[in-house]
């Protein structure tokens, strides 16, 4: 019984918004309209749900002095500062929420790209070796496509940015359409295997 109504109401919601979708009428949009309202709901409880877990660990974390816990007192601090800030000022422009964002989190995120981008170039240079002729075409094709984005590539020649924009447009364009075409069917698949009752990794429990 405890798995037969999360099944059963999983079931009915899943067929009722496929239905939906189809069916362009005032019905199917009020009840696609609902489900946005409900959605809005649990996630509002979810962030409390979020924010209740990470204070707890955090705590504990602080308490038993495990390893890098004084980066949990900064958590808890930031946690605390910006909903004070934020209930109490709001997010618009020129608040001081709004202010701690783009001079603390901006930067952050600047760095953490940067350093990704190193991560990048190493994967590049370890995948891009020309041992093979798929290999010898990919390594090819992406300095192309890095040298036509850069001013260096413009001034040696015009025709180098567009060299670039035709293999990203037309090659890659072609490959990412089937790369996604591949990941629509797996996701219709999974949603189908959740639907009927097949996967039910989600109620904790093993596949049928």
């Amino acid at each position: 019984m405890q798995q037969r109504i999360p099944l059963a109401i999983c079931f009915i919601v899943g067929i009722v918004m496929i239905v939906q979708f189809f069916i362009p009428h005032r019905l199917s949009e009020q009840t696609f309209d609902l489900a946005v309202k409900w959605i809005r709901i649990i996630t509002a409880f979810a962030l409390v749900l979020g924010v209740r877990s990470i204070t707890f660990r955090s705590i504990e974390k602080i308490k038993r002095q495990k390893k890098d816990w004084f980066y949990s007192i900064f958590t808890l601090l930031g946690l605390v500062i910006t909903s004070v800030i934020g209930l109490g000022w709001g997010v618009k422009a020129g608040t001081p929420l709004r202010t701690i964002y783009n001079n603390i989190m901006v930067p952050l995120g600047a760095t953490m790209f940067s350093i990704l981008a190193y991560y990048m170039a190493s994967a590049a240079y370890r995948a891009f070796r020309a041992r093979t002729r798929e290999a010898t075409l990919l390594l090819i094709a992406a300095f192309i496509v890095m040298l036509g984005k850069v001013p260096l590539g413009t001034a040696i020649s015009g025709k180098l940015p567009d060299l670039a924009d035709w293999v990203l447009n037309v090659p890659n364009m072609a490959a990412k359409r089937a790369i996604l075409f591949g990941v629509a069917l797996g996701m219709i698949a999974t949603s189908l295997k959740i639907i009927l009752g097949i996967e039910r990794g989600w109620l904790g429990g093993r596949r049928r």
